[in-house]
């Protein structure tokens, strides 16, 4: 089953880690976890949380321990097609997730949600349209959906579940106006 996933982070620096996770089923199912930062976790950067808004007492206050975390998102997504709207970022905070639980890095992996909307708009229209045409159907649902407003991570999910839910349906319509 199609899965999107989405991390925010403590920066953009090398040396970032996840403060947030939440993944959103094809079918509407979803989990979101603020993540208590491990001991070694000091990277912080003020800008950051003024867009996301999770502070470090509330990490504290309410973030789960990494391994709870990490071990549960192997449970629930193991075997799933996992997407994100920036897997190198994103992926990037699922290894130091996964490797500070003490689990393979590379346990779970990433695809860019683009994928996913580019294999339903093909399956939806066949053969019978360019790839040119089916590239520009996608590129047209992510502009018209814009950039996402929220910088949290079970909206910015929502909002790549949305997408897919678009491009199939103006794919639909698309083939049915032939």
């Amino acid at each position: 089953m199609i899965v999107f996933l989405d991390f925010e982070a403590s920066s953009l620096s090398k040396k970032s880690f996840p403060i947030e996770v939440a993944w959103v089923f094809q079918d509407g199912r979803s989990r979101s976890y603020l993540i208590r930062p491990a001991p070694d976790w000091i990277d912080w950067s003020a800008a950051a949380e003024e867009v996301h808004g999770i502070s470090r007492d509330l990490l504290r206050a309410e973030g789960l321990p990494v391994a709870f975390v990490a071990e549960g998102m192997i449970r629930e997504l193991a075997g799933h097609q996992l997407y994100a709207s920036a897997p190198s970022w994103d992926g990037k905070w699922l290894s130091v997730l996964l490797r500070a639980a003490g689990l393979p890095r590379h346990a779970l992996r990433l695809a860019k949600s683009d994928e996913a909307f580019l294999d339903a708009a093909r399956c939806e229209m066949g053969k019978r349209f360019s790839e040119q045409e089916i590239i520009e159907l996608v590129r047209g649902v992510i502009d018209a959906t814009g950039p996402s407003q929220f910088h949290r991570a079970l909206p910015d999910a929502r909002l790549e579940l949305n997408r897919l839910t678009l491009v199939r349906k103006f794919a639909a319509e698309r083939t049915r106006s032939l």
